[in-house]
């Protein structure tokens, strides 16, 4: 046996491990920790949505824990200039100016996670410089540039209030490989543990019990390359993946039948090419991480909806129904699409 299959096997009993701790201290959210590992292994940027107390800046906290690496995160508030992700202007304790880092540099170039809380809070300007961020892993500041090659995004959106929120670009939600809906933990017995069981209550001594470094951030990216080289997509797979992307950006070309809707008006901007190799990235992860070396139509159905719903975009007498028509949408187009047979 090779030294890089002895290395691959190691990164894969890793990840099995980390998923594995990741459930014992956060609960009910065994879907949304598979799909953040899975983001990771793929090497994309993620938006979470849920609604407020469902544990999603604890579960970072905890996934930047077993990365490891720099860690910043960031308010988003209706006053946010584009300049303050990246220096901070103060008066020191004698009443002189001083310009320090902000959050984006004040980690370095190995800077591993960056969490910008309630992004929506945040003006166009500001995602307009973190759409930067994200497609290049760069920026320009002081002079010169910056390079953050082990940078992974990470943003959720306040869902409850509409007041002094701007909903983000088409061309910002596409850079999010993932949206990952976070939701009250299904199981009655989970919420009670999480109500009652004082372990729970202690964030920082929770977080503590995730054992640090885990999957080293330095290592992430040889690896997502190595996955995607050699995780294999058959023809049938391939036809399979480029269906039902074509379904889901032109339902009434397909026939798909959605209650209360006209098939043919209801999408208004399908499926990027980029959304297809989302897809196909986060797919070959999947497969990888189920010990397969390829791609099977499983691993394509269980990420579609999270890596297709948010980059889907409906005509606007559609769109205040959006949650409930985009899950329609895919089932009908799983429903229609024959799964391939190999």
């Amino acid at each position: 046996m090779s030294n890089e299959t002895l290395a691959t096997a190691e990164w894969l009993t890793r990840f099995q491990d980390a998923e594995t701790q990741l459930n014992e201290i956060i609960l009910g959210q065994s879907g949304a920790i598979r799909l953040i590992l899975l983001s990771v292994l793929a090497r994309g940027h993620v938006l979470l949505a849920g609604d407020v107390g469902t544990g999603k800046t604890t579960m970072l906290r905890a996934v930047a824990r077993v990365v490891g690496g720099p860690f910043a995160r960031i308010e988003g508030t209706v006053d946010l200039l584009p300049t303050d992700l990246i220096y901070d202007a103060h008066l020191d304790a004698e009443g002189r100016p001083r310009i320090e880092p902000g959050p984006v540099l004040s980690r370095g170039e190995d800077l591993s996670i960056f969490f910008f809380n309630e992004i929506n809070r945040a003006r166009p300007q500001v995602h307009a410089l973190l759409l930067r961020l994200m497609a290049e892993r760069s920026l320009t500041a002081f002079r010169r540039e910056y390079h953050f090659p082990h940078l992974q995004v990470f943003a959720d959106r306040n869902q409850i209030e509409r007041d002094e929120t701007f909903e983000l670009p088409a061309a910002a939600r596409d850079r999010f490989m993932m949206e990952i809906p976070i939701h009250v933990p299904h199981m009655r017995e989970d919420r009670i543990a999480l109500a009652f069981e004082t372990r729970f209550h202690d964030t920082g001594t929770l977080i503590g019990n995730v054992t640090e470094g885990l999957l080293p951030y330095n290592g992430l990216n040889a690896l997502a390359g190595e996955i995607q080289d050699r995780i294999h997509a058959s023809e049938a797979l391939q036809r399979y993946v480029f269906d039902l992307c074509s379904a889901l950006r032109d339902p009434g070309e397909f026939g798909l039948q959605i209650e209360g809707t006209d098939s043919a008006q209801l999408v208004r901007g399908g499926v990027s090419p980029r959304g297809m190799q989302s897809l196909v990235r986060v797919a070959r992860a999947s497969a990888w991480i189920e010990g397969r070396d390829a791609v099977l139509p499983q691993d394509v159905r269980g990420i579609f909806e999270p890596v297709m719903s948010h980059r889907t975009f409906l005509a606007p007498a559609y769109e205040p129904r959006r949650d409930v028509l985009m899950s329609e949408l895919i089932r009908a187009a799983f429903e229609k699409i024959p799964v391939p047979v190999e």
